[in-house]
């Protein structure tokens, strides 16, 4: 019985708050500022949510998608303030999944872990799948090119291979691979040119805004709406994708919850303003055409409106967004798994760094490997709602995080706190329950069967080669153990 309890304490060991220091030959270097951060953050949310997802989601709630859009937003800022505050006290790369680590253990972390591979791994392969349709268009307009429909689609869609979607991959692991400071730079200037392109469409497309557009308000009703926020959500994964770059801050205890709120902040209101525009400009029901599936605003402005300049300048920041959320989430991925091989938890060569570049290249190569076949062969758009599974279980993770360390650590010193504690942690793990609610039960059925094989891998492998299974008996980092109180 002694052996089954130790074993079991085991499982749930705590890995020590240490701020990991750099280490000027084989860790990670300190370069980023808030404004770059916050880009990050932008730069792997803002693309999906219009360019993508707003046509999957406006024929599930109809110009009720606005509500979509609210209650996505609401519960990714209540979530966003938590982030905040566990990005400044805990300010290390592995996002989520560090978050969990020190505050409800180890198997807790690995299954966490399962969820941000999920939720970066297919988001990255979807997104980048989606290139083609706007190069295309972009092609077509400029050169009066068009590209072979069997290098645009995988086999299972009746091509060959999405042969844009590999070339992207391999564009953004290039740029990932030769150094941090200079993908954040090239990410900063995409994002400057999207959120111009999409202003600029807000402008021309509510030229033509029709109120009767918003009779049928909400045609499918409340579970129409509820439906749609959570396909809407998995969009925020840039709020995620802004503490996995924990390591890489100059000044991460006050630049992380910074970021994080610019991050939101720009987001919400560039989605609102373009989805107002889009659905006062067109009938709900044309946005599931499939013209606009592959094309949408574009084709909005050039079929709907008759603009083909402003249409063609859309496709081109279009092809510039896909490309900044791409190299945003494989950025992140790659961070995630650098700091899981730093913990002995998959192999170590996930953390390993080149001394020239200082980048984890071993981890992003694997990464674009992965992510350029799923892109190229299968077809993923179907899986949002898996995705956005991965990141609402991800972001009540860490609203629970923040009120076990509130307990288990109060001495921490944080430079942002959760405004209206605990009733905003709280609020937040309700929030994103109810999108949970929302989607199917395929979605449930793929979701546990994807964390049960990590667990199985963590069960078999990780936990023997954990870090903190190798320091011995006292790696269970108890809150006694780092001298705070118990819960």
């Amino acid at each position: 019985m002694p052996a089954r309890q130790s074993a079991m304490r085991a499982l749930f060991r705590r890995k020590p708050i240490t701020p990991q220091s750099e280490d000027s030959a084989t860790g990670l270097v300190r370069r980023l500022g808030t404004f770059q951060l916050a880009m990050l953050g932008v730069g792997a949310t803002i693309g999906t949510g219009v360019f993508f997802v707003m046509h999957e989601s406006v024929p599930l709630a109809g110009p009720a998608v606005l509500l979509s859009f609210v209650i996505a937003a609401i519960a990714a800022g209540l979530s966003a303030v938590c982030y905040a505050e566990m990005a400044s006290a805990v300010p290390i790369s592995g996002s989520t999944y560090s978050y969990a680590y020190v505050t409800l253990g180890e198997i807790v972390a690995m299954g966490v872990a399962a969820c941000l591979m999920l939720e970066y791994g297919v988001s990255a392969a979807a997104v980048s799948s989606g290139w083609s349709g706007y190069l295309d268009h972009l092609l077509a307009a400029v050169f009066g090119w068009h590209l072979p429909p069997e290098l645009m689609t995988g086999p299972l869609e009746g091509g060959v291979v999405n042969l844009p979607a590999v070339v992207l991959v391999a564009m953004c692991a290039v740029l990932l691979v030769r150094g941090t400071r200079e993908s954040a730079v090239v990410n900063t200037i995409m994002v400057v040119i999207k959120v111009a392109v999409l202003l600029m469409f807000a402008a021309i497309a509510i030229t033509a805004f029709r109120v009767d557009h918003f009779a049928e308000f909400a045609p499918h009703g409340a579970v129409g709406v509820t439906a749609a926020a959570g396909t809407i959500f998995f969009t925020f994964i840039g709020l995620d994708a802004v503490s996995t770059a924990g390591d890489e801050v100059r000044d991460p205890q006050r630049s992380l919850p910074r970021a994080i709120l610019i991050a939101l902040a720009v987001v919400v209101s560039v989605y609102l303003l373009v989805a107002v525009a889009a659905v006062g400009a067109q009938p709900w029901g044309d946005f599931s055409e499939p013209a606009q599936q592959s094309a949408g605003l574009a084709v909005i402005l050039a079929d709907v409106l008759g603009a083909s300049w402003p249409a063609t300048l859309l496709a081109a920041g279009a092809v510039v967004s896909i490309f900044s959320v791409t190299l945003v989430i494989l950025f992140g991925q790659t961070r995630i798994l650098y700091s899981i091989g730093r913990d002995g938890l998959i192999p170590k060569a996930f953390a390993r760094v080149d001394p020239r570049t200082r980048t984890p290249v071993f981890s992003t190569v694997v990464v674009s490997a992965a992510v350029a076949v799923l892109a190229g062969l299968v077809p993923l758009t179907s899986l949002w709602d898996l995705v956005s599974m991965g990141t609402l279980v991800a972001f009540i993770v860490v609203s629970v995080g923040v009120m076990v360390l509130r307990r288990t650590r109060p001495d921490l010193p944080r430079a942002f706190r959760v405004p209206g504690y605990p009733v905003t942690p709280v609020l937040s793990i309700a929030a994103c329950l109810y999108l949970i609610a929302g989607l199917g039960w395929s979605t449930y059925v793929w979701f546990a069967g994807w964390v049960a094989v990590v667990l199985a891998f963590y069960l078999l492998w990780g936990r023997h080669h954990s870090r903190l299974a190798a320091r011995g008996a006292d790696s269970t980092a108890t809150p006694e153990s780092q001298g705070a109180p118990a819960l």
